[in-house]
C-alpha cells in the first residue's frame, strides 16, 4: 500500500502546477482522498478532498476557486490542479487516504 506524489517544483506567482498522487494496493475511489500541505513552522492543513464513489469535493477557503482536486479511476490517481499560485502556497504537499496512508510529499515553491 503506497501513495507517491509528483509534480511539485518552483513556479512564479500567478503560474500553475499540477500535482499527481499515484496509489498502489487499493482503489482510490473507495476512500476519501485528500491533499494536505505543511509550510515551514506551520501545522499541516487540509487543502482539498474528494469523496469516495462520487465527485463531491471540499476545499480550504484559502484555495477555493484556484485549486481543483480530481480522481482518475483508470490510472488510480488523484490530481491537484493549482492555478493562480501565490507565495503563501509554498509548502510540502502530501496526498492522504482515509485508510490512513500518507505519501512522502512533494515540494511546491512559489517565488519570483
Amino acid at each position: 500500500v503506497q501513495l507517491v506524489e509528483s509534480g511539485g517544483g518552483l513556479m512564479q506567482p500567478g503560474g500553475s502546477l499540477r500535482l499527481s498522487c499515484a496509489a498502489s494496493g487499493f482503489p482510490v475511489n473507495r476512500f476519501i482522498m485528500s491533499w494536505h500541505r505543511q509550510a515551514p513552522g506551520k501545522e499541516r492543513e487540509m487543502v482539498a478532498k474528494i469523496f469516495a464513489l462520487d465527485t463531491n469535493t471540499r476545499y480550504a477557503d484559502s484555495v477555493k476557486g484556484r485549486f481543483t482536486i480530481s480522481r482518475d479511476n483508470a490510472k488510480n490517481t488523484i490530481e491537484l490542479q493549482m492555478n493562480n499560485l501565490k507565495p503563501e502556497d509554498t509548502a510540502v504537499y502530501y496526498c492522504y487516504s482515509s485508510r490512513g496512508t500518507w505519501g512522502q510529499g512533494t515540494q511546491v515553491t512559489v517565488s519570483s
